[in-house]
C-alpha cells in the first residue's frame, strides 16, 4: 500500500515505503516513478502482477500464523483514516496490529505486523521469499525509522518469510521469523541522510545517474530501456560470465565495450570466443560441432516442460516454490525426415505427477537421445522419480538418455547477437531468424507459468470456453518450444558441414 500525493508538511511529497525503496535502488527510478506515473514501463506485466498478488496472499496467510490481532482494513488511498485507526488501536494497547499505518517526516508506511511487548514494539515485515535478502534490510529500516519518528518505541525488527524446509501437506512450519535488528540498526545510521537526499532530488529536475549495477539490483528496473538507449552495443556487462563488480570496474576505467577490453584481461574459453566473434562481426563455429551432434542416438526426441511452483506447496512432498511439471511437449524424429508430436497438459488442482510421469515415459519410449535445452528438465525428471516410485526405474532410464543441447551450442558456436547469453530466447533469433513466437497468444515462459498457476490452482478462467481457449494457447506455446529445438538442431547440422 502506498501514497505519493503531495504532503502539506515541510516537504512537497509524501513517500510510501515502496517508493523510498525505489529510491534506494536508484534516484532516477524514483524520480520517474513520481513524476511520470503514467509511464508505459510502470504497467505491470502478467508475471509481475502475479508476483504482487501472491505477495499479498502470503501477507494475509502470515497473519493467521502470527496469532490474533487487529487489522487496519481500509482502502489503500484512505491514508488519514488508516492513521486514525492505527492511533486508536495503539491507545487501546492492542497486542498485535496488522497493516499498522504511520506517517512522519513526509513518509508513510504500513507495517505488516506490529507486536507490542509492554512499552516495546517489534516490526515484522512479511516476505514471500524463502530467505532474508539484502534489500529487505532497507525495507524494514524505513519502517523502523518512520515509526520511531512517530514516537513508537521499536526495539526489534524481524522478517517473516516462507520456510524452504516446509513440506506439504504439513504446513505448520510454513513461515520462519528472523531477527534482523542488528543489520537494521546499522542501516539506520545512513537512512536519514538518504531520505533527505530523496526529497531534495524529487523537488528538482531529473537527476543525472549513470547506468550501473543498480539497473539490475535488487531487480531489473522498469526504465532500463530508457537509460540504456545510448549505451554502446556489446557493453562490457554482456561478456559471458563476467562478475558484475568486475564489469563495472572495467567500464569505469574506460573499457566500456568488448572492443576495448584491456589485453591482459584473462578470459574463459567461451568469453574469448565471444570477443573474437564480436570484433570480427561474424559467427564462429568450432570444428567439434559435427562430432557433438553426431553422438546423438536416433531417433532423437525433443522435450520441454512447463511447470508451476506455488509459494504455498499444493501437493504432498512439495516445498515452497518447488517447480512441478504440469505440461510437456515432445517432438520425435522419423526415418523419413518428418517429426511425430506428443503433448500433455494436466487439468485441475489434483496432483499431476503420477499422470504426467506415465505420459512422459510413453512419449519418450523408443527414442535414442532425448534433447532438452538447459538442465531444467533433467532436474524435474529426477524429482518425479522420487515422488512417483512406481515409475522411478523408467524415469531414471529416461534421465540416462537426456542430452542438454545448451552446452553443445555454448562450446561450439557464438553469434554476436547472442549478447553473452546462451538462452534459447537469444540463440534462436540469431540462428533461426525465420522462426518467431510473436504470433502466439502465449509467447513467454514466465507468463505461461503464471497462466498455468491461475488455471490449475485458482480455477481462472472459470468458464469452460475460456479454459479451453487458454489450454489451446498453452499447448501451442509448449509445442513451439520443442519445434524451436528441432529447427535449431537442423541449423546446427548445417553449420557443422559448412
Amino acid at each position: 500500500m502506498s501514497s505519493d500525493t503531495p504532503n502539506a508538511g515541510a516537504t512537497p511529497f509524501r513517500l510510501s515505503k515502496s517508493r523510498v525503496c525505489d529510491g534506494l535502488q536508484c534516484h532516477k527510478f524514483l524520480w520517474w516513478r513520481i513524476h511520470d506515473k503514467n509511464a508505459p514501463e510502470l504497467v505491470n506485466d502478467p508475471a509481475t502482477q502475479f508476483r504482487l498478488e501472491q505477495g499479498s496472499e502470503i501477507g494475509t496467510l502470515a497473519r493467521r500464523y502470527a496469532g490474533p490481532g487487529e487489522l487496519i482494513d481500509l482502502p489503500w488511498d484512505q491514508i488519514d483514516q488508516k492513521l486514525e485507526a492505527t492511533a486508536d488501536a495503539m491507545r487501546r494497547l492492542a497486542p498485535r496490529i496488522f497493516e499498522a499505518a504511520f506517517g512522519a517526516a513526509g513518509s508513510f508506511v504500513a507495517v505488516d505486523i506490529l507486536e507490542r511487548d509492554g512499552p516495546r514494539y517489534t516490526v515484522v515485515e512479511v516476505k514471500s521469499s524463502t530467505k532474508v535478502k539484502p534489500e529487505h534490510i532497507g525495507d524494514v529500516a524505513v519502517q523502523v525509522h518512520v515509526l520511531r519518528q512517530a514516537g513508537v518505541n521499536v526495539t526489534r525488527a524481524e522478517v517473516m518469510h516462507l520456510n524452504r524446509e516446509c513440506v506439504a501437506p504439513d504446513l505448520s512450519d510454513l513461515f520462519v521469523r528472523e531477527d534482523v535488528s542488528p543489520k537494521v540498526e546499522t542501516y539506520l545510521l545512513d537512512l536519514p541522510l538518504e531520505l533527505k537526499q530523496q526529497f531534495a532530488m524529487l523537488a528538482g529536475p531529473l537527476p543525472d545517474v549513470a547506468i550501473g549495477p543498480q539497473c539490475f539490483e535488487p531487480r531489473d528496473c522498469p526504465f532500463i530501456e530508457r537509460c540504456w538507449a545510448a549505451a554502446p552495443p556489446h557493453h562490457v556487462t554482456s561478456l559471458y560470465r563476467i562478475r558484475s563488480d568486475t564489469a563495472w570496474a572495467l567500464a569505469s576505467d574506460g573499457h566500456e565495450t568488448l572492443f576495448d577490453l584491456p589485453p591482459d584481461l584473462r578470459l574463459n574459453v567461451v568469453a574469448a570466443r565471444q570477443v573474437r566473434a564480436v570484433r570480427a562481426g561474424e559467427m564462429i563455429v568450432e570444428p567439434g560441432l559435427g562430432a557433438a551432434l553426431g553422438a546423438l542416438a536416433s531417433p532423437v526426441a525433443f522435450l520441454d516442460f512447463e511447470t508451476v511452483g506455488p509459494a504455498v506447496p499444493a501437493w504432498p512432498g512439495c516445498h515452497p516454490y518447488m517447480p512441478v511439471p504440469v505440461q510437456f511437449s515432445v517432438h520425435t524424429s522419423r526415418p523419413n525426415g518428418e517429426y511425430a508430436h506428443c503433448e500433455w497438459l494436466t487439468d485441475g488442482p489434483g496432483d499431476p505427477r503420477p499422470a504426467i510421469a506415465r505420459a512422459l515415459v510413453a512419449a519418450c519410449r523408443g527414442a535414442g537421445s532425448v534433447l532438452t535445452y538447459s538442465s531444467f528438465e533433467r532436474a524435474r525428471i529426477r524429482t518425479l522419480a522420487e515422488h512417483v516410485p512406481e515409475l522411478s526405474q523408467d524415469l531414471r532410464e529416461l534421465d540416462a538418455r537426456l542430452v542438454d543441447l545448451e552446452p553443445i551450442v555454448r562450446s561450439h558456436v557464438y553469434h554476436p547477437d547472442f549478447v553473452g547469453s546462451f538462452s534459447i530466447k537469444e540463440v534462436l533469433p540469431a540462428l533461426v531468424p525465420e522462426l518467431s513466437y510473436d504470433h502466439l497468444a502465449v509467447n513467454d515462459g514466465q507468463v505461461a507459468s503464471v497462466l498455468l498457476n491461475r488455471m490449475l490452482l485458482r480455477a481462472d478462467p472459470a468458464t469452460p470456453e475460456r479454459r479451453a481457449a487458454l489450454r489451446a494457447d498453452l499447448l501451442e506455446y509448449c509445442k513451439m518450444d520443442t519445434w524451436a529445438m528441432v529447427k535449431l538442431v537442423e541449423r546446427l547440422r548445417e553449420l557443422a558441414v559448412a
